[in-house]
């Protein structure tokens, strides 16, 4: 599991440290992946929207989420991979 963002390097370790962060977040700062996964529509995006996405071990994307509500995701993504 890992966060992806379009901040830099120290903007993602101030936030992680802020707020804890449980696991790896990684800086998309030219906004490749994000646009890839249809998460920003262009590398000149300032923000790309908020989704889950469940990869399969043989790499192929099993669901992608729109997170609309952070704090109640976990409980939604694991009611649909139950």
């Amino acid at each position: 599991m890992c966060g992806v963002s379009l901040d830099s390097v120290e903007e993602n370790r101030a936030f992680a440290e802020k707020f804890a962060f449980p696991f790896p977040l990684l800086c998309d700062t030219d906004a490749q992946m994000s646009v890839a996964f249809g998460a920003a529509s262009g590398p000149d995006d300032q923000y790309a929207s908020r989704y889950t996405f469940v990869i399969g071990a043989d790499g192929v994307v099993e669901q992608a989420i729109d997170t609309k509500d952070p704090a109640g995701q976990a409980a939604a993504l694991l009611e649909s991979i139950g």
